[in-house]
């Protein structure tokens, strides 16, 4: 008991009490906005005659009333199960290219020895190194002037998945060099090709690391927003971020709806998170081999 009335009294449990505090009432502002059923960021009518605990206790953004008012509107009376939708599509379509080019480069670079390995490498961690903000300019000359794929699902897919690529490659290119080589070297003697080594055998045995690379990407493309900004100007084909800008803008601003849409936004990236927590733990190939 002495010990643990000296760790809540000390200077680190402070500390990290004030870092708690600081992540979190951004995040109570949000969910007292989308359940408060207005569109105002006032969510307490201080009076005139309020003292100093007035004044501090107006500080905690805690509606007067409870309501889902916001929640039905963004759902009933905005487009937004379509923005959802149209992210779904997107953002899974990106996790599949993406995990298809990044295991298949991941394991080339792991297994293999060819002309130019180091220096695709390199290239890779290079790119790494810049802003994404640079690569706007490019991006949006290749796609819409040279392929003509603007304002189209297809174009959005390739650069979310072009610009993952570097950071899913180098992760499962580590993962792909911790497993032991006997394992291929026996199915070899076995007779398996090299493809079903990979597929049968490799796969398997990286779930940790793919679930990790297949979440970065999803979470890549379903929270991106100035790409899909530039890319996309037809409203039957924006995603969410993109639509949830329409409710704070220079003429109205609708700060409930857009609490409340932030919220309905995370709740498939928590579920996708809790699904594939069990296999965020590496250690998978450990007894694969003997000896």
């Amino acid at each position: 008991m002495k010990r643990i009335i000296r760790d809540i009294c000390s200077w680190r449990f402070a500390l990290l009490v004030f870092a708690g505090a600081v992540v979190i009432y951004p995040l109570l502002w949000v969910v007292s906005l989308a359940f408060s059923g207005q569109q105002s960021l006032q969510l307490v009518v201080e009076p005139t005659d309020a003292g100093f605990w007035g004044q501090l206790a107006a500080l905690v953004p805690l509606p007067q009333q409870w309501s889902l008012d916001n929640f039905r509107a963004v759902l009933t009376e905005q487009p937004f199960m379509r923005w959802l939708g149209n992210s779904l599509v997107v953002a899974l379509s990106t996790t599949l290219v993406g995990l298809s080019l990044s295991c298949t480069a991941a394991y080339a670079f792991s297994r293999f020895r060819f002309p130019g390995r180091e220096r695709g490498l390199m290239l890779f961690l290079i790119s790494q190194m810049f802003p994404a903000v640079l690569m706007l300019i490019p991006l949006y000359v290749i796609v819409v002037q040279w392929l003509g794929l603007g304002n189209t699902w297809l174009g959005l897919v390739l650069v979310y998945a072009i610009t993952a690529l570097p950071f899913c490659v180098w992760m499962l290119k580590g993962y792909f060099d911790s497993l032991p080589y006997e394992i291929e070297e026996s199915a070899l003697l076995e007779g398996a090709s090299r493809f079903t080594i990979f597929y049968r055998i490799i796969l398997p045995l990286a779930r940790p690391a793919i679930a990790v690379t297949g979440l970065f990407s999803f979470m890549t493309a379903w929270n991106e927003f100035i790409l899909a900004s530039i890319f996309m100007d037809d409203e039957s084909k924006y995603t969410v971020p993109v639509g949830l800008r329409f409710f704070v803008s220079d003429y109205a601003s609708e700060w409930g709806f857009f609490a409340a849409g932030s919220i309905l936004v995370s709740i498939p990236v928590i579920l996708l998170f809790l699904s594939l927590q069990r296999f965020l733990v590496s250690g998978l190939s450990a007894g694969a081999v003997k000896g």
